[in-house]
């Protein structure tokens, strides 16, 4: 086996792809950029190497000094995680050529399936079902129309060489065809380097399954089964699940087969995942591979009783697969939620920061146990793949991803249950997560009864994005008790034996009585609540008036940020952390934010004050379509930006004049930046 491998990747990869590596003993090597000098997969590797700047351009897709570092290391392989260079068919070649293992397919296995129209013509000749489209290397716009309008709309344009929901888009009719098509081509070579597009028959109402394969270099192929991706937005995966709700035996069966079938067409070694589209009725469509490692393999491992990154390892060392395929049978099931740095009530657009704290719900780590090897054993209720701790920060360098959520029962009903609890279990502050959208989501009724398809969130966008509710008494209680208290604690430590500093409001001949004010999160916006409260101070608790109404409210317990109160008789718990002027208020599964501070502090500082259009992140500005002096309307299209390498479209909040655009195309752009002047129309 080998003895030292080095990790080309960063985050929850690199640190998963540790954690095994540290159980078989095997020293691991990470490289880092600038901007990652203080992260997880440093700390967790045996050796780090700096080699480059914060721009994935200058560090993690530099195969070259990859090299070096190996070589002046000592590794004998190379772990490519997943994304950067993992299906880099040049790069693969390139280990080759300098004497090191490449962990993964051959590069002739990913030029065979690295581009999505050859890859469909490939599995158009082993007989893999296909969805009707055009895969062709004419790229003429007027012919990709024309294809279109014969296939039918709604079609769905892909970029050839892409993934991860990049460079797609769905068109709905033959006049929205060239806007869109330029639109993917933009996002497909900023992404890629190619922006080759594909078009097909985009299906109403389709699942997104996968089957996870794996090939040895002795001829041995199987499949681990399926997962059920079908719960997306933008087309990236937000929830998975292992096995797919519904999968009879025979179909898991036909499935699994033609997606070994499509593994040995293109001589694959090692993990792949083979994707398709499947309709309500069943059937199912090749839609494309991907020559290494998913993010969603958790789900896979958890109910298959293996390590499939140990699997990896020895499949590249030259052993054969640790399992046949009549041995590989499925053990209750699997969920994982990705939890994002992310604002899904503003179009899920990233969100830069630090994490302030991060309360995670009890679980096991992998690298202590979670599925582990056993084929029987019943795994962890609740895993964590993450590479982030408290403290870190989320850049706009990478993936904003925080963490992989995963948890497993005995059934579907247990997983949903313990998924749903791991969640109001997750706290985190400093910046904007999906955590609260992915419980709606969860327990929601259409995720919870398996009716599944890739439009689920879309058409369950009422019960997904609710309008915000004001803060619960409750919640108001919590945050009270948590200032109070921690005014006490300080009076304390500062000399607890001064009457003058304390602060438990002893009077004479009365009552002390205070008043609290706080406002929601987004104070300056027009329907933003106020809550006034005031506060009598009793020798053994307190007494809250809210809205006229005397509440009874007394401190049982604490531990850290943890608090338990009895607010009008009945128990509550609860954890507060604060964050400057903010109070984030965990309980009941729901997340708070309150500011501590004066509601009109912030007024106006909406995206458009002062009729300046902002950007909603740092980015790019990759096309300007509107000009200084243009009337426009609601809604139009003025400038658009790349962020995250995903493009976002800045338009006109209602009818009015375009005064001055203050950017150009290829300019840079801070979060906030005013992108022009508009003057709304009277």
């Amino acid at each position: 086996m080998f003895t030292k491998i080095l990790i080309a990747n960063r985050g929850e990869i690199a640190c998963r792809v540790a954690a095994t590596a540290r159980r078989m003993g095997i020293r691991t090597v990470a490289v880092y950029s600038e901007a990652d000098a203080g992260a997880k997969h440093v700390a967790v590797c045996d050796e780090a190497v700096l080699i480059g700047a914060a721009a994935a351009k200058d560090s993690y897709l530099r195969g070259d000094k990859i090299l070096e570092v190996a070589k002046a290391t000592g590794a004998q392989a190379i772990h490519p995680g997943y994304g950067f260079l993992s299906e880099n068919a040049e790069f693969a070649e390139a280990c080759e050529a300098a004497g090191l293992v490449f962990i993964g397919p051959p590069g002739s296995s990913m030029r065979a399936m690295g581009s999505k129209s050859a890859a469909k013509q490939l599995m158009e000749q082993a007989n893999v079902p296909l969805v009707p489209g055009y895969h062709g290397d004419d790229q003429d716009p007027e012919l990709l129309q024309s294809e279109a309008n014969r296939i039918g709309y709604p079609v769905l344009l892909k970029a050839s060489a892409g993934g991860g929901g990049k460079g797609m888009r769905v068109v709905e009719r033959s006049e929205d065809f060239q806007a869109a098509l330029a639109s993917c081509k933009r996002e497909a070579i900023s992404s890629f380097g190619d922006d080759k597009v594909l078009a097909e028959k985009y299906l109403t109402r389709p699942r997104h399954i996968e089957i996870q394969v794996f090939a040895d270099k002795h001829g041995n192929c199987v499949y681990l089964h399926e997962r059920d991706c079908s719960v997306q937005r933008r087309h990236q995966k937000v929830l998975e699940e292992a096995p797919a709700p519904g999968m009879t035996l025979e179909r898991r069966a036909a499935m699994g087969e033609a997606a070994v079938a499509a593994a040995r067409a293109v001589g694959y070694v090692g993990a792949g995942t083979v994707e398709f589209i499947a309709n309500q009725d069943g059937s199912f469509y090749f839609m494309e591979m991907n020559t290494r490692l998913q993010v969603e393999h958790p789900v896979t491992e958890m109910i298959t009783g293996t390590d499939l990154v140990e699997w990896q390892l020895r499949v590249a060392f030259g052993e054969p697969l640790p399992k046949q395929q009549h041995e590989l049978a499925i053990h209750g099931h699997a969920i994982e939620a990705r939890v994002y740095a992310e604002n899904p009530e503003k179009g899920f657009l990233p969100s830069i920061g630090t994490l302030r704290f991060m309360d995670v719900p009890a679980h096991v780590s992998f690298e202590l146990g979670g599925s582990g090897s056993g084929a029987n054993a019943a795994p962890a209720g609740v895993r964590i793949d993450s590479g982030v701790r408290e403290g870190d920060a989320i850049s706009p360098f990478y993936d904003p991803m925080i963490a992989k959520l995963i948890v497993w029962g005995a059934d579907r009903t247990q997983a949903l249950s313990r998924m749903a609890q791991a969640l109001s279990e997750f706290h985190i502050v400093g910046l904007a997560t999906n955590i609260a959208f992915l419980k709606r989501l969860v327990e929601g009724q259409a995720f919870s009864s398996a009716d599944l398809d890739t439009g689920l969130i879309e058409r369950n966008g009422a019960s997904l994005f609710p309008a915000a509710a004001p803060a619960t008494k409750g919640a108001l209680a919590l945050a009270a008790v948590a200032l109070a208290d921690a005014e006490q604690a300080l009076s304390v430590s500062a000399n607890p034996a001064d009457p003058w500093t304390s602060t438990h409001g002893w009077r004479m001949n009365g009552t002390y009585r205070r008043q609290l004010s706080f406002g929601d999160e987004y104070s300056a916006t027009l329907d933003a609540k106020t809550y006034d409260l005031k506060l009598a101070y009793h020798p053994h608790g307190w007494v809250l008036d809210l809205d006229g109404a005397a509440h009874p409210l007394a401190l049982v317990s604490k531990n850290g940020g943890e608090y338990a109160i009895r607010l009008d008789g009945t128990a509550l718990h609860g954890t507060v952390r604060r964050d400057g002027e903010l109070l984030h208020v965990f309980t009941g599964g729901q997340h708070t934010t309150l500011h501590y501070a004066d509601p009109m502090a912030h007024a106006g500082e909406t995206e458009a004050a002062g009729g300046r259009l902002t950007a909603p992140m740092p980015g790019k500005v990759v096309a300007v379509i509107a000009k200084d002096g243009q009337t426009v309307k609601k809604g139009e299209p003025l400038v658009i930006m790349e962020a995250m390498k995903m493009e976002h479209t800045i338009a006109a909040p209602s009818d009015g004049l375009v005064e001055e655009i203050l950017y150009q195309v290829g300019d840079q752009v801070a979060d906030g930046a005013p992108l022009l002047a508009f003057k709304a129309a009277a």
